[in-house]
Formats: C-alpha cells, structure tokens, sequence
C-alpha cells in the first residue's frame, strides 16, 4: 500500500500537467515569443503563461523552466533549481548571461 501511494504521489508531482496549475508568473505580453543570439545557437521561447523554454545548438529544450518580468528585468527558475537573470534593453533586445539574444519576428 505504501508504495503505490508513493508511486502515485510521484507521479502527481513529476506529472507535466502542473504546469497548467501553477500559478500564473507576472509577465508581460511584450516580450513573450523567441529570442535568439546572432548565430542563432541560443534560443528562449518565453511563453506568455510565465514557462519558457531554452534549445542550445541542436539540444532542443536544453532547459525548462519559468520567469518573471519585472519592469526591464527578467529573472529565470529552471525546472533543476537554476536560477538566471537578464535585462531588455528594449523591445528587441535581451542581454543575459553575457549574450545578446534579439527578438525573432515571425515573418508570417
């Protein structure tokens, strides 16, 4: 009995489904969307329900986790307990972790 309530207790908090109940991080619509470095090796997706997801190179979904923006400043909790920040210069620029990453217009 034990462990299928240890087993089920893992599986509710490893369960993927969280993240659509965790609360809502403040964010800001402006800068939800990819942002990548010039040689394109780096790239944030900032979801706009406060989750982002970082590819490095060919490693898609390198990193996982959630944000929060605070006027300019954004500060980043991956999913391992990592934690990261970072500064918009403007609308179209992110400097973090001494990267420049710039906004990805979608040419759609």
């Amino acid at each position: 009995m034990r462990q299928a309530v240890a087993v089920a207790l893992a599986a509710t908090l490893f369960s993927p489904t969280l993240e659509a109940d965790e609360p809502k991080m403040q964010t800001d619509p402006i800068y939800a969307g990819m942002w990548v470095t010039d040689d394109g090796h780096v790239r944030h997706e900032l979801l706009p329900n406060g989750r982002y997801v970082e590819a490095r190179g060919s490693r898609e979904r390198a990193y996982l986790g959630r944000y929060e923006v605070t006027g300019n400043h954004i500060d980043y909790w991956d999913d391992t307990g990592f934690t990261a920040d970072g500064d918009f210069v403007d609308a179209n620029t992110l400097h973090h972790g001494g990267m420049i990453l710039r906004r990805r217009i979608d040419p759609r």
